[in-house]
């Protein structure tokens, strides 16, 4: 197929992948697939599992010790950047299952290859997200100057700083939850992807909020045993997250991701 033709061919495609109306309880289904994807590739979800909590750990080391805000965002820049790519490589476990196919560390960095320019858009907007993030925060400390014992400031404080943090974490959960699922699967532009995942969210939202809620836990989970339980976790989620995109979004007139 020439550049011409392909052109064609992607502006004949909608702008947004169809998605599905699904049950309240889909997300408690997606676990179990995710579980037994793991279970199948054990060794390999453990060792995604532990680069993971290398990463982290990495991270959050050097922010405390050197305690430099400047660092500690180009640390968590960078971050950013790796995280798709590495959810990339998680997708590809169940991915191989679906295929009948043994899933590898060699497939996986194929397919993170292959999605690489766009894992570096989807981290642009993630950065940029960030700095408007960090801005209100610091907009935010600028309009309540809180003296000792003025508990009512505190409150409004807490309660508007709150409200602020929830719209940001909403936006970039509905953007990411079932975008970089598909990327991972069909040869698709991440604008398109993450409309798409925005649009399936918001025609679901209780059982979008039911995942959250259930991704927030946990996390939480592994991060009070130090960090460790998201060796199990992260790669659990991933898988889970690969299911929820395929019972979710039907993007089947985009091609195939080769792997």
């Amino acid at each position: 197929m020439s550049p011409n033709d392909d052109e064609l061919a992607r502006a004949d495609k909608p702008f947004v992948v169809p998605s599905a109306t699904l049950a309240f309880d889909a997300p408690l289904r997606w676990l179990e697939l995710g579980w037994r994807d793991f279970r199948k590739a054990s060794a390999l979800s453990v060792q995604f599992g532990l680069v993971i909590w290398l990463l982290s750990v990495v991270v959050s080391v050097m922010a405390w010790h050197f305690g430099s805000l400047v660092l500690f965002l180009a640390l968590l820049s960078g971050f950013v950047f790796l995280a798709p790519l590495l959810a990339v490589g998680l997708y590809s476990v169940p991915r191989a299952h679906e295929e009948g196919k043994p899933p590898s560390a060699r497939r996986a960095l194929r397919l993170m290859q292959r999605v690489l320019s766009q894992a570096g858009v989807f981290a642009l907007v993630q950065v940029v997200i960030l700095m408007i993030w960090s801005r209100s925060g610091m907009v935010l400390n600028a309009l309540f100057m809180v003296e000792r014992g003025e508990w009512d400031v505190v409150l409004q404080f807490l309660t508007v700083g709150s409200a602020i943090g929830a719209v940001f974490a909403s936006l970039t959960f509905a953007l990411t939850v079932f975008s970089l699922p598909m990327i991972a699967d069909r040869d698709v532009d991440m604008v398109t992807a993450c409309v798409s995942s925005i649009n399936a969210v918001l025609r679901n939202k209780r059982v979008a909020l039911l995942w959250a809620l259930l991704i927030a836990t946990l996390t939480f989970v592994a991060l009070v045993t130090l960090g460790l339980g998201l060796v199990v976790v992260m790669p659990w989620l991933g898988y889970a997250a690969w299911h929820g995109y395929r019972e979710t979004l039907d993007a089947s007139e985009w091609p195939k991701m080769s792997a």
